[in-house]
């Protein structure tokens, strides 16, 4: 999910949640409108201010994996743990 449909689904004004995660409004309106990236130092603010619905990954797509290395570990996991075959 992205801030603004997070916004939009919360009924959280935009205002509110600039304060929240410490940034202008004026910054926040530059992200929801696509005028500057989220940087990379806001995005576990973000994360952690709407309860993992907006995720680092999401805010991040292209880098989040250089950022924060840690969480594609469990999924890299996962994928080798489906793919192995079950012994019977």
């Amino acid at each position: 999910m992205d801030i603004s449909t997070y916004l939009i689904n919360t009924g959280r004004a935009q205002s509110e949640f600039a304060r929240a995660i410490g940034v202008p409004s004026t910054l926040l309106y530059q992200w929801l409108n696509g005028l500057r990236p989220v940087a990379a130092k806001h995005c576990v603010k973000i994360e952690r201010e709407t309860a993992g619905q907006v995720t680092r990954q999401e805010l991040r797509p292209k880098d989040w994996h250089d950022y924060w290395p840690e969480l594609a570990t469990p999924a890299k996991r996962r994928r080798q743990t489906s793919a192995a075959p079950v012994a019977t």
